[in-house]
Parts: C-alpha cells; sequence; structure tokens
C-alpha cells in the first residue's frame, strides 16, 4: 500500500466524565454517577473503530479517591490504548494521596509527550501550579496563591480557585517539545484540561503566554480540552482550540468524538451533544 493511501491516525476523545457515587447536581445538570454507563457507552463505539488510542481529557472523577475504583474497570473493556491528562476534580481527593493521582491513572508522569507517523501529541498537566493539586506546604501552592490574587486584583475573567497554569519549567518542557517535533518533521497536537483561547472564566492562568507559543508555529495544529462542560472553539494562527463538552452533564445525553487526522485537516465525529467539525490546516 502507498503511503498516499494509508488509512488516517484516528483517535478518541472523552472530556469530563466527573464520576462520584452521589447524588446528581440538578441545578448544575450534572449526573456524577450516570458517567459510568456514559463511558461505557462510548467505549462500545470506539471499539467498533480502528483508534490508535482513546484519550481523556481529565476529571476522571468529581471527588474521593475510591471514585477512580468504579470508573477504570469501564476503560477496562476498550481494547484501545486509554489514555489520560490531568484534571482539577481528579485532586478532589485526601491529601494523602495527592501524589497518587497520575499513578493511579498509569500515567507515565504528569505531563508527557508520545509519537505516531508524523505526530507529536504534548499533553499538558495544567494543575500543576494550583491552590489544590500540589502536596500540601508545596511551593507551587504559594506561588499559586500570588498568581490567583493578581489575577483576582485586575478583575480577571480566569481568576478562580478552580484553575491552574503550567510551572515555568513544563512551559519550557512545551517549547523543547515544539521544537524537536519541528526538528523531526511532525506536526504536533497539544492536550490539557483546561482551556486557553478563547480566554473565559475556565482558562489556565497562564493562558497567554501558551497561546502566544502555540499560534507562533505553523506546525502546532490543535490543541484540544475540557474543564469548560459547554464546550467551545477559537483559532489563533494556525492553530485550532478545540474544547470538548463535558460528559457528566445531562442525565442520559452523552458526548464524546473520533478524531481523524488527514495530510490538509482534522476531522471531529462528534458523538450525543458533541459537535463535528472539519479543521483546515
Amino acid at each position: 500500500m502507498s503511503s498516499s493511501a494509508s488509512p488516517p491516525l484516528r483517535f478518541g476523545i472523552i472530556a469530563d466524565p466527573q464520576y462520584a457515587a452521589i447524588a446528581p447536581h440538578a441545578a448544575m445538570d450534572r449526573y456524577y454517577a450516570n458517567s459510568l454507563v456514559k463511558v461505557a457507552e462510548a467505549i462500545e463505539v470506539f471499539n467498533g473503530e480502528e483508534l490508535s488510542f482513546v484519550m481523556t481529557l481529565g476529571d476522571v472523577i468529581d471527588r474521593s479517591f475510591a471514585s477512580f475504583d468504579n470508573i477504570l474497570p469501564v476503560y477496562g473493556k476498550l481494547r484501545h490504548e486509554a489514555l489520560f491528562l490531568l484534571g482539577n476534580h481528579d485532586f478532589s481527593v485526601s491529601a494523602g494521596h495527592l501524589s497518587e493521582v497520575a499513578a493511579r491513572l498509569r500515567m507515565p508522569s504528569p505531563y508527557y509527550s508520545f509519537s505516531r507517523p508524523g505526530w507529536r501529541f504534548v499533553v499538558l498537566d495544567g494543575n500543576e501550579v494550583s491552590t489544590f493539586a500540589p502536596p500540601e506546604n508545596h511551593p507551587h501552592r504559594a506561588l499559586a496563591a500570588r498568581i490567583l490574587a493578581e489575577l483576582q486584583a485586575r478583575e480577571a475573567a480566569n481568576a478562580h480557585h478552580w484553575n491552574g497554569a503550567l510551572s515555568d519549567e513544563q512551559f519550557a518542557w512545551l517549547g523543547d517539545q515544539i521544537a524537536n517535533a519541528a526538528a523531526a518533521g511532525e506536526k504536533v497536537i497539544v492536550m490539557n484540561h483546561y482551556p486557553v483561547y478563547p480566554l473565559g472564566a475556565h482558562g489556565m492562568w497562564d493562558s497567554e503566554r501558551v497561546v502566544a507559543l502555540l499560534a507562533s508555529q505553523g506546525h502546532v495544529v490543535a490543541y484540544l480540552n475540557g474543564h469548560d462542560h459547554v464546550g467551545n472553539y477559537g483559532k489563533a494562527g494556525a492553530c485550532h482550540f478545540v474544547n470538548f463538552k463535558g460528559v457528566v452533564d445531562t442525565e442520559s445525553q452523552n458526548a464524546f468524538a473520533i478524531v481523524e487526522l488527514h495530510p490538509d485537516r482534522i476531522e471531529i465525529r462528534g458523538f450525543g451533544r458533541e459537535e463535528s467539525r472539519t479543521l483546515a490546516y
């Protein structure tokens, strides 16, 4: 088979299951316990497709470390590789479990990258500098408190305790990953829990520097995230910013997607409440 006829790279996306064995929050239209069935439904669809992997964009649970014991076995039915990144609710656990979340999700580290032919996927940890994820007394907690206070003083839209930021070290690593991908002839897709563009109430605190970096690089074609459950879309430079809708929202409607990478475009096939999109690059 010639390379021009090779099938496109395809992967699944799930965002914000926020599973917990608790009553619904009807005012917010969140049905935490129902996410077990919804994730199982998504996995059934994914298992009928040829996919390279399935990424969950954070907030696997809503609260309690024990919640992982109920939802992760559902992912065990997936015939594809299950990949994860960290969301704010994944740290709604007791202090003693904070350092164990990434390992519980079988992540290689809190942020990481991996490649597929012609592509590099860069997976960020937007909770690294936050008021909830670092171990108690970690310097990143104090730094987060300062950043949040400065944003609140400016009445910034994203000045909320449920957001976070990258450390300078992680931001430098992101830049290195993008440069290394260019040298290797790879296009880049960045994944994170938090939106960075268009900026709103759920935006990562250091969104501006992330957008400036991504929008300046022609081979960075997409940034995929969750966190803002209603979803969103924007474009800066050549980079498409896609905010996927939350699984936990609504009593019975699902929301997930299959992403297909073509030489000139990204095709997103949405299921349930998730929109389908064609993103040219």
